[in-house]
């Protein structure tokens, strides 16, 4: 099996060299010529441009900025890529332009599938990084050594689209909570706890030894918020605390003003005795679902982590 990469940043560069360690015959191209010394050295072999690329191999890996250029770069791949062949996209794209990519590769029998990747730099090195993939099973399973050749954890998630949205979301999550913890940090040194004394200490809190969205399993997934671990009105009352505190410093709190918001909302429905995460079925409601998981399925998730 012959493999094309085309991206070679700073994650597609650490990936393409992963690619050659596992021992593909591996064909190369970046709009700079000179990122891809480190991958010609290993034994790649460079191709001039996308067509060029496209008619050498088997499969093709793209690491791109955006859907504009998996656009570009997919229109040369259709113009030159056998039938037969399959394209995994590995850009964080837009679930629309990915769709129409896929639709528009199969009209010239090429598979495309998408499949973001999530871990950082050093993850695109170490190879300890997840893949999230959508489109056939089949192709998926036929070429899953190529993956599994640049991530520890290459997760199929369902059709087309299917890992950009998980991707999506997984992103979108981070920077929330990473606009929710600058407030909440700003608060707590403004109030005169030494910075690293705080960091420290809620590392050791409930919400610190627990992975992020793993607390959605026991309540959100379930829509089960009843009996409470800890009651709404208890938990507003903290919040209230905390966003007094931000007015008593002077320290702006958008998010938690939100979050106080919807806990207002959920108590004034008469939820004051349910647990504390029952605001969240108001989002549901804003957005016109409904997400319900039965907890066996919910178990057997984590169990694969041992």
């Amino acid at each position: 099996m012959k493999v094309g990469f085309i991206g070679l940043g700073t994650m597609g560069g650490s990936m393409a060299l992963n690619l050659r360690k596992a021992g593909f015959d591996l064909v190369v191209h970046d709009l700079r010529p000179d990122a891809a010394k480190p991958q010609l050295a290993a034994g790649a072999t460079w191709a001039a441009d996308v067509k060029t690329l496209g008619k050498a191999v088997d499969v093709v890996l793209t690491s791109l900025p955006g859907p504009r250029e998996a656009e570009a770069v997919g229109a040369d791949l259709m113009a030159s890529m056998k039938s037969g062949s399959v394209w995994f996209d590995l850009t964080t794209n837009s679930p629309t332009v990915v769709r129409s990519l896929s639709a528009r590769c199969a009209e010239h029998g090429i598979s495309m599938l998408d499949a973001p990747v999530s871990g950082g730099p050093h993850g695109a090195k170490s190879g300890k990084m997840a893949l999230l993939v959508g489109g056939d099973e089949k192709v998926f399973n036929d070429n899953r050594k190529v993956l599994d050749a640049i991530g520890d954890q290459v997760i199929y998630i369902g059709a087309i689209g299917a890992g950009t949205v998980a991707k999506l979301v997984h992103n979108c999550a981070g920077y929330a909570i990473q606009t929710a913890l600058a407030e909440v940090f700003t608060v707590g040194v403004k109030a005169g706890v030494d910075p690293l004394a705080l960091w420290a200490a809620v590392r050791q809190c409930s919400l610190g030894r627990q992975r992020t969205f793993d607390r959605l399993g026991r309540q959100f997934l379930q829509g089960s918020f009843d009996p409470p671990d800890f009651a709404l009105k208890l938990a507003l009352k903290d919040v209230t605390l905390a966003t007094e505190l931000g007015r008593e410093l002077g320290v702006p709190m958008r998010v938690a003003n939100l979050a106080h918001a919807d806990m207002t909302e959920a108590l004034n429905r008469g939820w004051a005795e349910r647990d504390s995460r029952v605001p969240m079925l108001l989002q549901e409601e804003r957005a016109g679902v409904e997400i319900r998981v039965p907890a066996a399925a919910i178990q057997a998730v984590l169990q694969k982590d041992g």
